[in-house]
């Protein structure tokens, strides 16, 4: 090999190590940020989980509460039980139809409470008596 083919490929060597560090720092921070949107959307994903349920879980107890014309008190202590089963805290029931109503008159299923300690919701359904 001769020493202008030895100074091509020390050059060539050269820019390749120059230019690969700022190659692999922005591949790096590609990455990272995409770990970061990821991680966030996961979180989200599993937030409008638990709601989601948490409508199911209200859905299933107004059905309840159709066939008797309120919420009887072990279906309260069951729903309680479920919602923080599911990682609800601070647990409210005000405004729900707690004591028997007349055939074909409306009842209301009012949970409020946190999911995940901090994310508030509301979740009211309104039905009628058709027991």
């Amino acid at each position: 090999m001769s020493l202008r083919q030895g100074s091509r490929v020390a050059r060539k060597r050269e820019e390749w190590q120059e230019g690969s560090i700022g190659d692999l720092l922005s591949v790096l921070l590609c990455i990272l940020a995409m770990t970061i949107v990821m991680t966030t959307f996961l979180n989200l994903v599993q937030l409008v989980n638990q709601k989601t349920m948490v409508g199911q879980l209200a859905r299933n107890y107004v059905l309840r509460m159709e066939t008797v014309g309120y919420l009887k008190p072990e279906d309260e202590a069951a729903l309680r039980q479920e919602l923080e089963g599911i990682g609800v805290s601070e647990i409210t029931l005000e405004g729900t139809t707690r004591a028997p109503v007349t055939y074909g008159a409306e009842i209301t299923l009012y949970v409020a409470g946190k999911i995940g300690g901090e994310y508030a919701f509301e979740e009211k359904r309104v039905s009628t008596a058709k027991h």
